[in-house]
């Protein structure tokens, strides 16, 4: 009897100690969680976070005056024809008098929603992008975007821009 109870003990606990495959995709995603905050540190970056945050609260209140502090003086805001700046005086009819005349300011609050993450341009500086996709070459993203970027150490929100 206690060679068979002591079977018995020996059998539960090699079977115990295996992973089921349920625990095995678990410890998976777990690992590719912490691999995809390892690359996106920079979105958790507190600067950011509240740059983003007070970027989207002035795009709800459309406080035009906000937001243009918080831009880079070539604001691109159309590729074709190019139109950049916050000054409606150097190019084109002007950023915000462009989105009004578009209805944009919706699909900015959209776009601005969505999560943040690197895109380097080639032979370019390193942008936070949003929406995700347009960071991803195979996807050929080809709808509205927003990029921020680093300007003298501070965050600068450098183009909303289709296409």
């Amino acid at each position: 009897m206690r060679i068979l109870l002591m079977g018995l003990l020996a059998f539960a606990f090699l079977f115990s100690a295996c992973q089921t495959p349920s625990e095995k995709e678990k410890a998976k995603q777990a690992a590719l969680k912490k691999k995809a905050k390892a690359n996106l540190r920079e979105t958790e970056d507190v600067d950011f976070q509240a740059f983003v945050g007070r970027l989207r609260k002035a795009v709800a209140k459309r406080d035009v005056g906000t937001i243009k502090s918080m831009m880079t003086e070539n604001f691109g805001y159309k590729l074709e024809p190019k139109m950049q700046g916050t000054d409606p005086n150097v190019t084109g009819p002007g950023v915000f008098q462009y989105w009004d005349q578009e209805d944009l300011w919706p699909e900015l609050e959209g776009i601005l929603s969505e999560r943040f993450v690197k895109k380097k341009a080639p032979g370019g500086p390193e942008f936070m992008v949003a929406p995700p996709q347009f960071a991803d070459p195979s996807l050929n993203y080809d709808g509205y975007r927003a990029g921020v970027t680093r300007v003298k150490g501070n965050w600068k929100f450098a183009y909303f821009v289709n296409g």
